[in-house]
């Protein structure tokens, strides 16, 4: 990915204020450059819009940044050099914070999820999470074969399965210290965890970083930033923490925008050597959790992400090259919130046709939901063998549960075991199974 062209300088010049003046005069302009304030576009974007044929770019441009520095919010995270921010609350911005607030946290979606299926689809959703955003970082894997991982309780047989490991048992502990407040301890407990194993100097592990040789490459080993002075770290990240910390007493910001910055921070300090945005999506999730945004718990972030990893970097190499202006990373934030979920949405409802599906398994007596999901699996696939302990995992049920559903289905034939490795018990469909089915639904 090529660095983004830097903006032209948006001071106007004496003998162009008429020139401007007639152009904010004319209605037909005014609605076009409504909708260009409104998408926010970056300078390489704006200037190849139709109305630029129209009007020299450059004082589009200036006419652009005129009011986006109007009023704008300001946010001086530090005392150091080059950490004051801003943003502009669009339009666009306020109506998807809106619908958030009624939908995330439960208002009036509080039954889009199933009440007897929370632990299933929780379970999935932060298996979805652990390997999209292992994979942003550069785990190599399958999505099926690092559930199966997963699942299986298997230990990791490299890297990037550890990366998915340690993601997953970092997302399940974040819920837990939501009543916490944010400081180094926590945040290098939480990279602790994310980090452990991966790292080339296991040292490393929930530290900041000692060193400046690192810096910020793309997909194709091109430097794109520079992250801030190692010596600069400790103050930057106490700062952090009290921007975290703050009350809405002293300064009221949006709990979802205070989350996006809180993203971003994390990958413009770049604290660690390694797993800053691992780190930085695991503290987005904490936040907003803190916040009764419990609906988050269900999405994955990281799998919107990692399908638009170039605008995702593109967002921040836009904040740093226009004045530290973060709108066009909080846009992008809140357009990938959106669309996990709508995903959720659409998986809750491809489940809820499952379910459907399965009506004629729940006709047999004394059988519950995860039974009927196990004979689903078995019956869609012929082949599919499982132990105790994966179908503990899947569920996200205690051990005891898991072996007695299975005791059940196989006192009633439909399960056959066999031993595995030491000892280990594997479970498969039966022989006779398709004839008991059809006796148990008469």
């Amino acid at each position: 990915m090529k660095i983004p062209e830097k903006p032209p300088l948006s001071e106007i010049k004496a003998n162009e204020i008429n020139e401007i003046c007639n152009y904010l005069r004319n209605e037909t302009f005014r609605q076009s450059f409504s909708d260009i304030y409104n998408r926010y576009l970056y300078w390489s974007e704006l200037k190849h819009k139709e109305i630029s044929q129209q009007i020299n770019p450059e004082i589009l441009w200036k006419i652009t940044k005129t009011q986006r520095n109007s009023h704008p919010e300001i946010i001086k995270l530090s005392d150091l050099e080059g950490f004051e921010f801003k943003y502009n609350l669009t339009p666009y911005i306020n109506q998807k914070l809106h619908h958030f607030d009624l939908n995330l946290g439960g208002n009036l979606e509080g039954n889009i999820i199933p009440k007897d299926e929370k632990k299933q689809y929780l379970i999935n959703s932060i298996m979805e999470e652990a390997i999209a955003s292992s994979q942003i970082e550069g785990a190599v894997t399958t999505r099926e074969y690092a559930k199966s991982m997963l699942r299986k309780g298997r230990k990791p047989k490299n890297i990037s399965e550890q990366m998915i490991l340690n993601n997953y048992n970092t997302i399940k502990k974040i819920k837990p210290l939501i009543n916490k407040k944010l400081d180094s301890e926590l945040i290098l407990e939480i990279h602790t965890s994310i980090a452990k194993d991966t790292l080339e100097d296991p040292s490393n592990e929930g530290k900041y970083r000692a060193a400046n040789d690192i810096s910020v490459v793309d997909l194709t080993g091109n430097v794109v930033y520079h992250p801030p002075d190692y010596k600069k770290i400790e103050q930057l990240m106490d700062d952090f923490c009290n921007f975290a910390n703050e009350s809405d007493e002293t300064r009221f910001i949006h709990p979802m925008i205070r989350a996006i910055i809180l993203h971003f921070l994390i990958g413009y300090i770049h604290p660690f050597v390694d797993g800053n945005g691992r780190t930085a999506r695991a503290i987005f999730y904490w936040y907003l959790l803190s916040r009764d945004y419990w609906l988050i718990e269900y999405m994955s972030i990281s799998r919107i992400i990692i399908n638009s990893r170039t605008q995702y970097a593109k967002a921040y190499l836009y904040t740093e090259l226009d004045e530290n202006d973060l709108t066009y990373f909080i846009n992008y934030q809140l357009k990938t919130i959106d669309l996990a979920f709508n995903n959720l949405k659409k998986y809750i409802n491809n489940k809820i046709q499952e379910k459907r599906d399965l009506y004629d398994f729940r006709i047999i007596k004394d059988i519950n939901e995860r039974q009927i999901y196990i004979l689903k699996f078995i019956f869609d696939d012929p082949k599919f063998s499982f132990t105790i302990k994966e179908i503990q995992n899947r569920f996200n049920t205690a051990y005891e549960t898991a072996r007695k559903d299975i005791i059940y289905l196989e006192k009633l034939g439909l399960l056959e075991k066999t031993t595995s490795g030491k000892k280990k018990l594997v479970y498969y469909r039966s022989q006779k199974f398709d004839d008991i089915i059809l006796k148990l639904i008469k």
